[in-house]
């Protein structure tokens, strides 16, 4: 484990955003690097508030300690590289409390691991394909698997083969694909609430009959991924980052070329930040800026009509443009630039205690500290032990 300082901007690689050497608002001033992998480091997961474990391409699922850096457990089972890994908490209800760990992995096998134990549970090997996706229905206290079937298990580990409409408490969700459709269902009726397709150029030159062919390749208009809170889907699409509120139903923010290659991972942080990671080795932290939009500035009619390509039609979005040409509208802020991997940065998990964990294709794993905190906790416990050992002397 190597313990580093950091500090500095990005040189420029592309057309990407760039950052000045002082980053007066990026608190990760120092690193760890935590070397146990032989391979493509793909998947964090949060345990607990000071425990995450690590998983990829060699088949092994790490236990480490975040505020530390401790590599505390090595879990072995799985003959080839994992392809899903997921934690399957107890309900609160329930009067014991017992976390569960399942991984999945290309050689059709799921593996249940106890959370606090890490002992091997149960081996699942009835999949006829690779299990490339886990998740959870806490409420429901089920998990589902997913490859060539769909299949739902209860923690019984149970196979439940007749399922009828599965719900939970949360009233809709999203789901994007490769050609750059993104659909907001509800999760009730699961009827379609939005859905936004296609690229479409508001720009006011071309001919309202007048279609652009698509141009861009397929990794461009790709959503690689996304998350939501309650107000807003931060979706990573191709090279860029975009904001779409729920309540306005369309493209609030966007960073076009937010990284120089695709980007992979996006989460949000506290006081309306963002985190990216990308193909090209960069973890970028953005800020949501609110700012008046100007009358004379074009509105985007549809989530994906900021993209730039596509169809327009002058008489439809005049009238979206005056309703809206005072509407607040947002922007994304680089505020910080981490450099530490040399290789395809994967995804990220934040601890607010803790700071960042990133793993990367490098097969190493970064944890980001905030320098200014580390700094005063390293003067704590020295003042501590020196007052343990009588050393301490308070002039008066």
């Amino acid at each position: 484990m190597l313990r580093w300082l950091i500090g500095g901007g990005r040189e420029p690689q592309g057309l990407a955003e760039t950052i000045g050497e002082e980053q007066t608002q990026n608190p990760y001033t120092e690193l760890l690097v935590l070397k146990a992998h032989h391979d493509i480091v793909r998947f964090l997961v949060q345990l607990d508030d000071y425990r995450f474990a690590s998983a990829g391409d060699d088949g092994i699922v790490v236990v480490w300690n975040a505020q530390t850096g401790e590599k505390l457990l090595e879990l072995n089972g799985h003959t080839q590289k994992i392809t899903a890994i997921i934690t399957f908490p107890s309900l609160e209800s329930c009067e014991e409390k017992n976390q569960l760990i399942l991984t999945a992995s290309a050689d059709r096998t799921v593996i249940v691991w106890d959370g606090d134990t890490t002992r091997q549970v149960q081996r699942i090997s009835c999949f006829q394909s690779t299990v490339k996706c886990l998740t959870v229905l806490q409420r429901l206290d089920v998990w589902l698997s997913g490859g060539n079937d769909l299949c739902v298990w209860n923690r019984k580990l149970d196979l439940l083969c007749k399922t009828s409409h599965l719900s939970d408490t949360d009233l809709s969700f999203v789901t994007g694909s490769h050609v750059g459709e993104l659909i907001i269902w509800d999760a009730l009726d699961w009827t379609m609430q939005a859905y936004e397709r296609n690229f479409w150029d508001p720009s006011p030159q071309l001919d309202t009959q007048q279609e652009i062919k698509l141009c861009q390749k397929s990794n461009d208009i790709s959503i690689h991924h996304f998350t939501c809170d309650e107000e807003n889907v931060f979706a990573a699409v191709g090279r860029g980052l975009y904001v779409y509120s729920l309540q306005m139903k369309r493209v609030i923010a966007c960073q076009k070329t937010a990284h120089d290659s695709n980007v992979l991972h996006v989460a949000r942080l506290p006081n309306r930040q963002l985190i990216s990671c990308s193909e090209d080795g960069s973890v970028r932290i953005w800020e949501l800026r609110e700012k008046q939009q100007l009358a004379a500035e074009p509105v985007p009619t549809g989530f994906f009509n900021m993209w730039g390509f596509g169809r327009v039609s002058k008489q439809a979005s005049q009238p979206v443009k005056k309703q809206q040409e005072n509407a607040t509208s947002c922007s994304l802020e680089l505020i910080g630039d981490l450099i530490g991997h040399s290789s395809s940065v994967e995804m990220f998990l934040y601890f607010e205690d803790h700071g960042l964990v990133t793993c990367s294709a490098d097969h190493l794993i970064i944890l980001w500290k905030n320098g200014e905190r580390e700094s005063g906790l390293r003067s704590l416990r020295l003042f501590q032990k020196l007052e343990e050992n009588g050393d301490l002397y308070l002039a008066v």
